[in-house]
């Protein structure tokens, strides 16, 4: 961290209440050619068509226009590039690609706002931020489930959160820490970006932020900071009359609570703050549900499914698996890909089908989720099986050969990554 930002961050940890200004002026070559390093270089290129390869062969050049237009007043955040990506179910979903200018620029605010910001998440907020993350998530949620004090759960989804977002409250509670106008203009310059659609169309957004922007995670975080987590720090606890606690990851978010009445009127007060905000909850994903150790209640939380179950010696212990919807939609994902990928050459096949398995592993591989892992891996290898048998018009191998053919291009095996 440069000193500049230690010093911001430091202020913000020991006086909650300040209000930060002159940060537009830390926008400058250094901090731009600092960001330089955590810009993915293989990401797609933006309206311009420029991609990082292109921009880095005349980096500081280009640096330096940048961060003079940004001092002269005269930058304009470029047109948000949008691409639809599939979804389960035949949807899609939408993701902005920003120029990579603005990528560059947006990744030096947001570790200016993050300095600040991180000093005021609450402990309970784990998406999007440094040294965190959804495994993390799920190792603290399970440890207040196994202490036994909560009875209830409260499973919520906000309704597409990003487009929901409304850019003037975003902006006021910004200015609850930062009192910097040029910065603030600069952001909600990123907000009112305009965004070219496939069909060559462009929108101007009313609402909400571009998923893709490197920026917009952290927006929404402190957006989410203000609607949920010191909501329910400060008001929600204090008129709970037992123990509550809430874990979220971005826009998903689950709810604990020792007593019924407390999680009932949680679950009704919860609509009514969101409409306050523009937002409303998914009812097909929020529930209320009972969940001790008698309990034979399922939830699902950040590709997981928990509950309790028998474990080893017959004692009821919370239990962690792939959640039934995430298996079959990766299933699906992976026949897709086996589809347009089978007539590779073997090693090359193989090698790219081993990078699949193992960044699925490396989410997945939590402990007490070894069945769902080698449900997963016999599947795989049926499916890749089958695919293999259509390269050509004869029948290529049967089992037996297919054992042989394993042996030569190793498939990796089912691991557990993380024993928490």
């Amino acid at each position: 961290m440069q000193t500049s930002l230690r010093r911001i961050s430091n202020k913000a940890a020991q006086n909650k209440s300040h209000r930060f200004q002159n940060l537009y002026r830390l926008l400058t070559e250094s901090l731009l050619l600092d960001c330089w390093r955590g810009i993915n270089k293989r990401a797609a290129a933006g309206v311009d068509r420029k991609d990082a390869k292109e921009y880095a062969l005349d980096l500081e050049e280009n640096v330096e226009q940048l961060a003079k237009s940004v001092k002269g007043g005269w930058y304009r955040a470029k047109l948000v590039l949008r691409k639809y990506i599939p979804k389960p179910g035949g949807k899609k979903r939408a993701l902005g690609i920003p120029a990579i200018a603005d990528k560059l620029l947006q990744r030096a605010v947001a570790k200016i706002i993050e300095a600040i910001y991180e000093q005021d998440f609450q402990p309970g907020s784990f998406g999007y931020r440094p040294g965190t993350g959804a495994h993390k998530a799920i190792k603290e949620l399970s440890a207040e489930l196994r202490t036994g004090r909560y009875h209830y759960v409260v499973e919520a989804d906000i309704k597409g959160f990003f487009d929901n977002i409304e850019h003037d409250k975003l902006i006021n509670m910004l200015r609850v820490r930062i009192d910097d106008k040029p910065l603030l203009k600069l952001i909600r310059r990123w907000l009112k970006a305009g965004i070219l659609d496939t069909d060559g169309e462009v929108i101007h957004p009313a609402t909400g932020t571009p998923q893709g922007g490197i920026i917009s995670p952290l927006l929404a975080n402190v957006y989410l900071h203000y609607v949920l987590d010191v909501w329910f720090e400060e008001v929600v606890k204090s008129h709970c009359k037992g123990k509550a606690y809430i874990c979220r990851y971005a826009d998903d978010f689950v709810c604990l609570f020792e007593i019924e009445q407390d999680a009932k009127r949680y679950y009704e007060a919860l609509p009514k703050r969101l409409e306050k905000f523009g937002l409303e909850v998914a009812e097909e994903k929020t529930q209320i549900l009972q969940f001790d150790k008698s309990s034979r209640e399922r939830f699902e939380f950040l590709g997981f499914e928990i509950y309790w179950g028998r474990g080893r010696y017959g004692k009821r212990v919370l239990k962690r698996r792939t959640s039934r919807k995430k298996y079959r939609a990766s299933l699906a994902s992976f026949k897709e890909w086996s589809r347009t990928h089978s007539h590779l050459p073997k090693a090359t096949l193989f090698a790219k089908l081993n990078r699949k398995l193992k960044g699925y592993y490396n989410y997945y591989g939590i402990r007490g989720n070894a069945k769902s892992l080698s449900d997963y891996f016999y599947h795989i290898k049926g499916i890749l099986f089958k695919w293999l048998n259509r390269r050509s018009q004869r029948r290529s191998y049967n089992w037996k050969g297919f054992e042989a053919l394993l042996k030569d291009f190793t498939l990796i095996k089912p691991h557990i990554c993380h024993t928490f």
